[in-house]
């Protein structure tokens, strides 16, 4: 077996109002498809510029709240101008968690704390990297 192509990663949250407005306003992904599952989930996939796979995100409220651990699992998404990004989180009061850090290969990041504590690392990539 060989599979053909990544479609999308589910994470879970505890609230997805407040998870959906992080992910649209401070972001900027966009939710293309939202339901409930047989067994009662509630489901939103979001779609990423440039990006064929899609995020799905579970709330599930019978299971409890969720519990990231530290360091587990983080999103990272490219962003034209890392100066300009910092601005617009700074806008909008988010807080940096780590960084600005430059990388071996001259590509600079960032991460910040989505809602659970996902982390999410917002990477400026230096001319030329096509992985960080």
């Amino acid at each position: 077996m060989k599979v053909k192509k990544l479609l999308h990663t589910r994470m879970r949250v505890s609230d997805m109002e407040s998870t959906l407005q992080f992910y649209c306003d401070v972001l900027g992904l966009e939710v293309v498809d939202q339901k409930v599952s047989p067994r009662g989930s509630h489901l939103a996939f979001l779609a990423v510029p440039n990006s064929e796979e899609l995020i799905e995100l579970c709330s599930f409220p019978t299971s409890g709240p969720v519990t990231v651990q530290e360091d587990l699992v983080h999103l990272a998404f490219e962003v034209e101008n890392l100066e300009e990004t910092i601005q617009e989180l700074q806008a909008k009061d988010i807080p940096i968690t780590d960084g600005p850090t430059q990388s071996s290969s001259g590509s600079r990041f960032i991460f910040i704390d989505a809602p659970d504590g996902y982390e999410i690392e917002l990477i400026q990539r230096a001319p030329g990297v096509v992985i960080v």
